[in-house]
């Protein structure tokens, strides 16, 4: 047992202290606190450490909401909210700084262009979709925060209302069929409920004014009862998701995405631009009344089958089902700007280099991984690129995750 000053927030949000030379990384302790804590694990460079007390709490430090959260007489805390014990002024400015930080150290960028981050309306009951694991007993959790053990989960506070008052009327009796079990809600608030599983399909009994869907590994999901989608709406507009097909989870954030992009693109109508990772036709349906044609590229059938219908008003779209690095290569117009969107994995590496190769003039890269977005904004800029800025966005209150919208053009 220790007592240790905490310096600094990692980018995962633990508090990070030192002692005997090695940084030790607690959970949930915050810079400028002294604090006592117990190592549970020794690496010869770094530690990591369990929070056993907070001897001097800064001001910053505020009492998390949710009964799952860790708390030095409950240790037995949710994984989720990494940053639930931090004030929310606090959480936008360290969501701030790990973008400069990340773009500084992976991206070798000496003073990277990040904005301040733009909050979320409500930095609670936002999530439209959440995924639960669930315990041998068929109790539906999350993965604990200092262990691989699933923690039942009775509430959570980051939930749409209409999850969150779904959540205590599941019940699943066993789990052996199962893998994931997942809600979404879309704009009508009607929930969904998707059983994620390579076996038949479970037998149901419910008395709730929900749809339910079956999830196969593949992507391909069938209706067990009603639909095996939701309607979402961003802009007044109508989007179909289907039970596998990926929307960002946060609806009022995602409109502040396609504001972002549209006026990043500062499109002037005679313009073809590439909608890379399209998805459910998001971008697309905002950038394609502007511009003279949107070429989308999605690798997810399920996904460019509801983009399909997203987008079917529109004769100026063309979509292709394959993976970016293979359609890159042999798109023969010349577009002038591109909107990307990638898994948190980032572009492959052809993908960079056929989009330094294409000359585009304006590039508006959407990241949730400011990691990624660093290591392929190097390579931007090293293939002629100039990066214009950085805008956080809080996607995700009170977790260690945020959306950065980076734009680049060409000199």
């Amino acid at each position: 047992m220790l007592e240790i000053m905490i310096t600094s927030l990692s980018h995962a949000g633990e508090g990070v202290g030192r002692h005997d030379g090695r940084a030790v990384f607690v959970p949930f302790a915050l810079p400028g606190e002294t604090v006592r804590v117990e190592l549970v694990e020794e690496k010869p460079t770094f530690a990591r450490a369990r929070l056993l007390e907070v001897l001097t709490p800064v001001p910053e430090r505020c009492a998390p909401p949710c009964p799952h959260h860790f708390t030095v007489q409950n240790s037995a805390a949710c994984g989720g909210c990494q940053l639930q014990h931090l004030t929310y002024a606090a959480q936008l400015a360290f969501k701030q700084q790990v973008v400069s930080e990340q773009f500084k150290r992976i991206g070798g960028f000496t003073d990277p262009p990040v904005r301040a981050t733009l909050p979320a309306p409500d930095p609670f009951h936002y999530r439209n979709y959440v995924q639960f694991s669930l315990t041998p007993e068929g109790r539906l959790g999350f993965r604990s925060a200092h262990a691989r053990a699933i923690l039942p989960i009775e509430t959570c506070h980051l939930l749409h209302p209409t999850l969150a008052a779904l959540l205590p009327q599941l019940a699943i009796e066993s789990a052996l069929e199962v893998e994931r079990l997942s809600l979404r809600v879309g704009a009508e608030d009607e929930p969904l409920i998707i059983f994620e599983s390579a076996a038949d399909a479970p037998d149901l009994e419910l008395d709730l004014p929900v749809s339910a869907a079956l999830l196969r590994p593949t992507g391909e999901s069938f209706p067990l009862i009603g639909v095996d989608y939701v309607v979402e709406q961003v802009r007044g507009r109508a989007f179909k998701v289907s039970a596998g097909s990926f929307f960002q989870t946060h609806t009022a954030q995602a409109e502040t995405l396609v504001t972002l992009v549209l006026e990043a693109l500062a499109l002037h109508g005679a313009e073809i631009v590439l909608d890379l990772y399209c998805g459910v036709g998001l971008f697309s349906a905002f950038i394609a009344p502007h511009v003279k044609k949107v070429i989308g590229v999605e690798t997810f059938a399920p996904a460019v089958n509801d983009a399909a219908e997203n987008l079917d008003e529109f004769e100026n779209i063309e979509i292709y089902q394959a993976p970016a690095e293979e359609v890159l290569p042999t798109l023969s117009e010349k577009f002038e700007a591109v909107v990307l969107d990638p898994p948190r994995a980032g572009c492959a590496r052809p993908v960079v280099d056929a989009l330094i190769a294409s000359n585009a003039q304006r590039l508006v890269y959407v990241s949730c991984d400011p990691a990624t977005l660093a290591r392929d904004a190097k390579l931007l800029v090293e293939g002629g690129y100039v990066l214009q800025s950085l805008q956080p966005v809080d996607m995700f209150p009170q977790t260690r995750h945020v959306e950065c919208v980076g734009v680049f053009s060409k000199p």
